[in-house]
């Protein structure tokens, strides 16, 4: 029999009093009704404009029927209360002293036909960056046993291209990737462009744990950045690796001339999905001489907290990963991203082309600061796999792809 859930704030649950995982500690559904952890139905959750943020402070699950005037209002309160409404719900749904270390590689570096206006792997672009060849198998094993050794519980390989179009050998080189990251016990992670549902399927059965697709930035925004991929191209492959049970990471970049509508966008589009993905990385530029915005002006950092602590109140189950830019920041500045509700790095030697922070200093800042690395089974995809083996006849609201891994598992 299992023990009965705790009450307590998930947050201040510190360590973990049985084998059962944090997420089932969270809210429940029982055929299509939200359960509470102490039994009662959830009624649902239908804000009005005039009390919108009040609600999403009080939310207990997700919910995908946002409008963009909504989380305007909410984007738009001041900054200091925005924040510690986020840290609050923050507590509710996950555990504020664990961060997930995650470590990007580039597995393919350059030569892409693609003309996003930010990137240095465009051929397009003369930005000094030299195209290489897909890396062995081996190399990218090895890298991923350092990275685990040193505190990462995800592995991300990246691929400059457009597609997966032709790509057979390619494609059979990283599934073996895939599944020798999984036999280390770490979540594995690809972005390799614009993916079928075949292709999706392919990385499924080899053990792909989630597929990174960024948007990048609002609809509205996005012409004036790319030209080669359209918006509903990126929200057709999103689509394709949900459907295959995969889960999906997808964020933006800031700094890229876009206003803080765009960033309402941005978090409206990822909002509105079917079901919120497990992962919203947020970028901020890295400008790359020789690209179109290589002369930007960094972002300033209010409208990072700002997105961030926004992100947090309207996708309340999602990890929200501190991506490109990180380096750039005084610890000060990390720790405020942290507190409004910041649950993930990238750490490392590098971040595809741009610098990463080392997992040396991540280690001596988190422990200065009274953070750890998450656990294995601390993380969502740690989770899902729980409920998995525990056989529990029933979908978890509360985490992003659960209802999609229980219907695959069924």
């Amino acid at each position: 029999m299992m023990k009965r859930a705790s009450l307590r704030p998930i947050g201040l649950t510190l360590p973990i009093p049985s084998p059962i995982p944090l997420l089932l500690r969270r809210t429940f559904t029982v055929q299509g009704t939200p359960i509470s952890p102490s039994g009662h139905p959830i009624p649902p959750q239908q804000p009005s404009n005039a009390s919108v943020f009040h609600d999403a402070v009080q939310a207990i699950a997700p919910r995908t029927n946002w409008t963009r005037d909504e989380i305007s209002d909410i984007y738009n309160t001041p900054l200091m209360e925005l924040s510690y409404a986020a840290a609050t719900v923050h507590r509710r749904f996950h555990n504020p002293t664990a961060i997930q270390m995650c470590t990007l590689m580039n597995i393919k570096t350059g030569g892409c036909s693609e003309d996003c206006s930010y990137c240095a792997q465009s051929s397009r672009y003369n930005t000094g960056l030299k195209a290489s060849r897909m890396v062995d198998v081996q190399s990218v094993l090895e890298a991923a046993r350092v990275a685990k050794e040193n505190g990462s519980s995800r592995f991300c390989m990246g691929a400059a291209w457009r597609d997966m179009r032709g790509r057979k050998t390619n494609l059979r080189n990283i599934k073996e990737m895939v599944k020798g990251v999984r036999e280390l016990g770490m979540e594995a992670c690809v972005t390799l462009g614009m993916i079928d549902t075949e292709q999706a399927k392919e990385l499924k059965d080899a053990g792909l744990t989630a597929y990174n697709h960024n948007v990048d930035t609002s609809r509205e925004h996005y012409p004036s950045l790319i030209t080669t991929r359209t918006y509903d191209e990126r929200l057709a492959t999103i689509k394709n690796v949900r459907d295959a049970g995969i889960n999906v990471c997808t964020g933006g970049i800031l700094g890229l001339g876009e206003k803080a509508k765009d960033h309402v966008g941005l978090i409206h589009t990822v909002a509105t999905l079917p079901s919120h993905p497990e992962s919203f990385p947020v970028n901020a530029l890295v400008p790359i001489k020789g690209t179109p915005l290589g002369e930007s002006k960094a972002i300033s950092f209010d409208a990072i907290v700002r997105t961030i602590a926004t992100a947090r109140l309207v996708l309340p189950a999602t990890i929200i990963r501190l991506a490109a830019g990180r380096n750039t920041m005084p610890e000060e500045k990390q720790m405020m991203c942290f507190f409004a509700g910041a649950n993930a790095v990238f750490t490392g030697e590098k971040m595809l082309t741009t610098a990463c922070n080392g997992w040396e200093e991540d280690k001596k800042m988190f422990e200065k600061w009274g953070l750890r690395p998450m656990e294995s089974h601390e993380t969502l995809q740690g989770q899902q796999e729980l409920v998995s083996q525990y056989g529990l006849n029933m979908s978890v609201e509360a985490v992003p792809g659960v209802r999609e891994t229980a219907a695959l598992n069924a």
